[in-house]
């Protein structure tokens, strides 16, 4: 069974602890909800004492974008479908508390004291390929070795409910050698470096045709692509990521192992973006 993370009681502060507490609330009012959490993780702190070059990846294919500019989606059926999921998205995504063998915290410093930003910049899309469920049973179970240790932050399963398995503010261990553009954070030394540090990890439930090593499946539902659209617009919004940076695990492997999320339809999440006007 999945763990659902428990409501926290409700406190009551006094009267002088709440009024001080009106006043941080009036203040930060006029700020939209969607800039808070960028706001206050965007300040890179100064590099340590004695800080060094880190070592630059390896030499990768450049990402080129699928999604396009588009400002109009004449399927209205489908504009009212996914407008009405983003409405409700906060209420009906559902939590799970995994264990903190499989995340950590995003890291201000790299191993050699440069500074890091601890704001999420980059989307990487991926596939369970087994189904959610274990997926998640292996993100709840305690994972002393390293090359265990695994999470993503959000997965979408295939009747497209969302689950959220990890904070965005928090480090999920989605990809191990990994760079996007030139880009990775090498937080050990002795190994090499990944983007984990500044990225946000979604997975799509895989079909069951598609628990397997071939090359291609049946593809995702519909409901996933829905999900999919409104959780990743509700990303950008809050983080400023364009769509220039929703790659695909795939393409950020660096060992050439991973080939997720097969059989992916761009032009599918292109007009449910598109929808929610992210794409304008």
């Amino acid at each position: 069974m999945v763990r659902l993370v428990p409501e926290q009681p409700l406190r009551h502060p006094s009267r002088r602890a709440l009024g001080l507490a009106l006043v941080a609330l009036a203040a930060t009012a006029l700020v939209p909800l969607w800039q808070r959490d960028s706001q206050r993780s965007a300040r890179v702190p100064a590099p340590l004492p004695n800080a060094r070059p880190a070592p630059l990846p390896p030499a990768q294919a450049v990402w080129s974008t699928p999604l396009s500019k588009q400002c109009e989606v004449n399927d209205r059926a489908l504009v009212a479908r996914v407008k009405a999921k983003q409405e409700s998205y906060a209420t009906n995504l559902k939590r799970v508390r995994i264990d903190p063998s499989n995340y950590a915290q995003r890291d201000a410093h790299d191993a050699f004291g440069n500074p890091l930003a601890t704001t999420p910049t980059l989307v990487v899309l991926h596939e369970t390929v087994f189904g959610l469920q274990s997926a998640l049973n292996t993100f709840i179970k305690h994972n002393p070795r390293d090359e265990d240790q695994v999470s993503y932050h959000l997965l979408i399963g295939e009747n497209g409910e969302a689950v959220e398995a990890l904070h965005p503010r928090f480090r999920a261990y989605g990809a191990g050698y990994s760079a996007f553009d030139g880009e990775w954070a090498v937080l050990n030394p002795e190994l090499p470096g990944s983007i984990n540090n500044f990225a946000l990890h979604l997975s799509l439930e895989t079909p069951l045709d598609g628990e397997n090593n071939a090359e291609s499946h049946s593809g995702y539902s519909s409901a996933q692509y829905d999900s999919l659209a409104v959780v990743l617009a509700d990303w950008m919004k809050r983080y400023h990521i364009p769509k220039e940076r929703i790659t695909t695990h795939r393409h950020v492997d660096l060992g050439a192992e991973r080939a997720d999320p097969r059989s992916f339809n761009w032009q599918a999440l292109q007009q449910r973006l598109a929808a929610l006007g992210v794409l304008c």
